[in-house]
């Protein structure tokens, strides 16, 4: 009892000069943003952020008397209900004080006002559309080394990397392989791919894909990597080229997850799904699912060490 309760002293000490730390780098950022692209921006965990993200594009215009003109543009992918409400609303009190006071921005001159438009507009200007990028970026690694840059190859640009073996006529079943996380297609490749009888490979036809952003498929900058990303590409790289109209599903881990999403979105296509290590934890009724996981596997303890990491890490 008296150890408990020295590590719940300790944890909670700890735990809050974190949590003023995290709030002292949130003013720290914006007042940076605001003198270096004179605008001033909200920290993600605040309601501000999160009210600028829900918009998929929008034009800020001025409207001083006698000019119009475009201010900023700016465009967004994300879906907030793809994302996890962990991000936003972390168990903080003192968060939860310094939203009530932040900083904000001094009155200037000339009025601002924003339109939301069509994200397809929002491509056009920035030139997406119809346009070519000049100068692509590396992606993770900026070595400009062969494998760091290969996405900028025509041909994968697009689509994920995919590796097939199996039956290459008369198929009768498919099977598609996603992997987990930190983690490519050679979890099965170099696994199961060369255990697999003659006789399976000449039934079943395999997909072990890289998703996005792992192994050899595209890595792009401007991609959030949600969930309706990860199903898009594995729909444009596996299930439409190949013409797959039915098929089993193997996860693992991270996999698992978008393995039961694609269950979801292809209900009468998916024949059976076989999850490894799938990132399952029971949730008492009326409890958020995330905001319970997190205070199970990140507990805000300093003491035992894995859940100090865990809790640094979340």
């Amino acid at each position: 009892m008296g150890g408990q309760l020295v590590n719940d002293i300790v944890s909670f000490l700890v735990f809050s000069v974190l949590d003023v730390v995290d709030v002292i780098l949130c003013y720290v950022y914006k007042v940076a943003d605001f003198f270096i692209e004179a605008e001033w921006k909200a920290c993600y965990c605040s309601a501000l952020a999160k009210e600028s993200i829900a918009g998929r594009g929008k034009i800020v215009v001025s409207e001083a008397p006698g000019e119009s003109k475009i201010l900023r543009l700016t465009c967004t992918k994300i879906q907030l209900e793809e994302i996890s409400d962990t991000l936003y609303t972390r168990p903080s009190l003192v968060s939860a004080v310094s939203n009530s006071t932040a900083i904000r921005p001094s009155k200037r001159t000339g009025v601002r006002s924003s339109f939301t438009v069509n994200s397809t507009v929002i491509e056009m200007l920035q030139g997406r559309v119809g346009g070519q990028q000049t100068h692509p970026v590396p992606r993770w690694s900026d070595c400009n080394c062969k494998t760091c840059t290969s996405w900028t190859a025509a041909s994968c640009r697009d689509t994920l990397f995919v590796k097939v073996d199996g039956a290459r006529e008369n198929v009768g079943e498919d099977v598609v392989f996603i992997h987990g996380f930190i983690s490519s297609s050679a979890f099965w490749t170099e696994t199961l791919y060369p255990n697999f009888s003659k006789s399976a490979k000449s039934k079943y036809r395999l997909f072990a894909v890289d998703l996005l952003g792992f192994g050899r498929s595209p890595k792009p900058t401007d991609s959030l990597y949600t969930l309706r990303e990860h199903l898009d590409m594995i729909q444009r790289s596996v299930l439409d080229p190949y013409k797959v109209k039915s098929f089993h599903i193997v996860a693992h881990s991270l996999g698992c997850i978008l393995a039961l999403a694609l269950a979801v979105k292809h209900p009468s296509a998916v024949k059976s799904l076989t999850l490894l290590a799938p990132p399952y934890f029971p949730t008492p009724k009326g409890e958020a699912a995330t905001q319970y996981m997190m205070r199970r596997v990140a507990p805000r303890r300093v003491w035992p060490v894995i859940a100090f990491g865990a809790s640094m890490a979340c």
